[in-house]
């Protein structure tokens, strides 16, 4: 019998399935999830990659895994320091190739809300704002964001506020991930035990599904070396992922 694949994993190995040989790849601030699966590329892929995280750590080997990630434990090890000045800089000069950036809302084009919902007087919620992610998701070569939720609140056919536009490559959410395909983003895959019907309802936008199937199972090698990155499943518990928001009943 298949083991499950639980909506985290499914998060994070598919996050990490958009890194590359060769690119330089960054993980920014309050992002455990892509975090992991830069770590996770790391130790499941046989090829070589750049890793630049926002502590300032590149290809950094940390004595543990730490919560957050803007933790100094993820610049242990590092072959050099990086500034978030160094960070913006690769970016506009074209040489940052992969960036994972965070996203409350995400539509139809590939444009992120991280400003507010509601109307931008009268907000409902006021949220972190652009921060880095307004410089980086039109300067960097490819960005990928997730959502830990897959809804159609999250999903939007209008963003409430638009925060930043320009290079979102990707989007992996518990039960589907997306490709940029002819300016729009596309179905790539959905999670095994979803349908195509139900990332429909769920989404907002219209999206093309043309050869999209269920996603590819983690390989024995991404199943063990996320499993090394949280061994006691705290991550995992703390991120709170689930399949269905029924389910979290």
């Amino acid at each position: 019998m298949r083991e499950a694949w639980s909506p985290f994993s499914f998060i994070v190995t598919n996050l990490a399935r958009f890194v590359r040989p060769h690119e330089v790849t960054f993980s920014g601030v309050n992002s455990t999830l892509p975090m992991l699966a830069c770590l996770l590329a790391k130790r499941a892929y046989d090829f070589e990659f750049t890793y630049i995280n926002v502590a300032g750590g590149v290809d950094p080997q940390p004595s543990s895994i730490p919560i957050s990630s803007s933790d100094p434990v993820l610049a242990e090890g590092s072959r050099s320091i990086f500034s978030n000045e160094d960070f913006y800089d690769l970016c506009t000069r074209g040489e940052m190739d992969l960036c994972f950036l965070g996203a409350a809302q995400v539509d139809g084009l590939g444009q992120t809300n991280v400003s507010s919902i509601g109307d931008w007087h009268n907000p409902k919620v006021r949220l972190p704002g652009g921060g880095g992610g307004a410089v980086m998701l039109p300067t960097a070569r490819r960005a990928v964001t997730w959502r830990t939720e897959h809804s159609r609140r999250t999903m939007v056919e209008k963003l409430d506020f638009l925060t930043a536009a320009g290079g979102m490559a990707g989007v992996v959410t518990p039960i589907a991930v997306f490709i940029k395909r002819d300016g729009r983003l596309a179905l790539q895959s959905w999670h095994p035990e979803s349908s195509l019907d139900e990332v429909r309802a769920r989404t907002a936008f219209t999206f093309d599904a043309e050869g999209a199937a269920p996603a590819e199972p983690p390989t024995q090698r991404e199943r063990e070396a996320l499993r090394s990155l949280d061994p006691t499943g705290t991550f995992e518990r703390d991120a709170g992922v689930r399949l269905r928001p029924e389910a979290a009943a």
